[in-house]
């Protein structure tokens, strides 16, 4: 079985890298149909020919490697149990302590160890692509620095949910998946109280806005969608990154409109409410709460689906991993293996309900502001500065894109401005 499968991954491997290399390199068009040649959603009327280059290359290059790795994972996950390392991690921790509340996190921090290990080179990869075409900024201290940050955040999180998810299975056999769900509920919503004020400022320094000319105008705004806030905060991308963003965050008591300082440095005022629009607009239209509730609906039906699949699979080849049960902590990277897929195959729904969603936040955006120029004007700059793609192939829009292409952006604004101008 070994033997099996270190030839079937070399094969399909090879011949999935092959085909990607080809449609990205060889047979996908990145130009823009010639309806929109000459328009402001055209990347020659705002881009030199240098900046182009550099955006397809990089644009390239950079889907390579996120679909190539994507799987890499799974693979991973199957490797631990066909070569039965996932029964030395099991004996491993059992012989560091006899209680399950040591043993399990103890199990979850080597699993999450060797696939950090390994995935490593290729996280690596992605930063020095980033920092050759002049994305990143970041010193590679910060990136270790934020890496490790996010191992043990990462650690300390999964390590709870599985070791309640397990004592679960050994509880209730038959139900575990439904009492599962329903504990993540209210921790979903926890982690979304707490994400601003606790998790985010451990990777940035966040302080409050030092124009306070913009942040009156930025409170404007939040203040006509009855946004209750009261400041508005930065935080320091610039020693990391020179592309751009901006978002609202968090719920209840914990809200934050909060601004990259690369988008302060270069974008005007008027570009910069726009973008603010675009993100108050997400809040107006409850798409914060929608998204939590599409994450609780998928969970339900990924556990559902994960529990019996995880029985199948036992059934299947328990025996060949030395596995005997479901709840057996040994089977974790069968469980992981099976919510990757299911979120893989979820992705193209889920990011057409994103891309929607970000659609109807640049429509209240700028119906907020009435100001195409500046809208336009933002978009192409968040272009630039990020050496995006406006037109990506479709495999990378469907299956990597929660944004409309910013073509379509572009476009939309225009017609907008046409429009008004009737």
């Amino acid at each position: 079985m070994k033997k099996k499968f270190v030839i079937w991954t070399l094969v399909l491997f090879s011949l999935y890298g092959l085909l990607l290399g080809l449609y990205l390199f060889q047979w996908a068009d990145f130009g823009v149909p010639d309806a929109y040649k000459g328009t402001a959603a055209d990347p020659t009327t705002f881009m030199t020919d240098r900046q182009l280059e550099l955006a397809e290359d990089y644009s390239r290059y950079k889907d390579f490697l996120s679909f190539i790795t994507e799987p890499l994972e799974w693979v991973i996950y199957l490797g631990v149990m066909v070569f039965g390392i996932s029964l030395i991690f099991k004996q491993f921790s059992e012989q560091a302590s006899r209680f399950k509340i040591i043993q399990i996190p103890l199990y979850v921090l080597l699993l999450q160890t060797v696939t950090t290990i390994i995935l490593f080179p290729f996280d690596y990869i992605s930063r020095r692509l980033s920092i050759s075409y002049g994305i990143s900024t970041q010193s590679f201290s910060s990136w270790m620095r934020d890496e490790l940050i996010g191992f043990w955040v990462g650690f300390v999180i999964m390590a709870i949910l599985i070791t309640v998810l397990y004592w679960l299975m050994n509880k209730f056999r038959k139900r575990w998946w439904l009492y599962a769900w329903m504990l993540l509920v209210p921790f979903l919503v926890f982690m979304m109280f707490i994400q601003p004020v606790v998790i985010d400022p451990l990777y940035n320094d966040f302080t409050e806005l030092q124009d306070k000319q913009l942040e009156e105008k930025i409170l404007g705004l939040a203040s006509q969608a009855d946004i209750p806030a009261e400041r508005v905060y930065e935080v320091n991308m610039s020693e990391k990154t020179n592309s751009m963003n901006a978002y609202v965050n968090g719920i209840g008591s914990n809200l934050r409109i909060v601004l990259w300082d690369t988008t302060l440095n270069r974008l005007k005022d008027n570009e910069v409410l726009f973008i603010m629009a675009h993100e108050i607009g997400h809040y107006v239209m409850n798409h914060l709460y929608m998204n939590l509730l599409g994450v609780i609906a998928s969970s339900f039906v990924g556990l559902f689906l994960a529990y019996h699949l995880m029985h199948y699979t036992m059934r299947k080849w328990g025996e060949k991993w030395k596995v005997k049960d479901v709840s057996d902590i040994a089977a974790l990277p069968v469980f992981f293996l099976l919510l990757s897929l299911l979120s893989f195959i979820a992705s193209p729904v889920e990011l057409a309900i994103s891309r929607n969603a970000e659609k109807a936040a640049d429509e209240y955006a700028i119906q907020m502001t009435e100001d195409p120029e500046a809208a336009v004007g933002s978009f192409q700059e968040l272009t630039v500065n990020g050496l995006s793609e406006v037109n990506p192939p479709a495999l990378v829009k469907y299956l990597r894109y929660g944004h409309p292409t910013m073509m379509e952006r572009i476009h939309m604004l225009e017609q907008y401005q046409e429009e008004k101008q009737e």
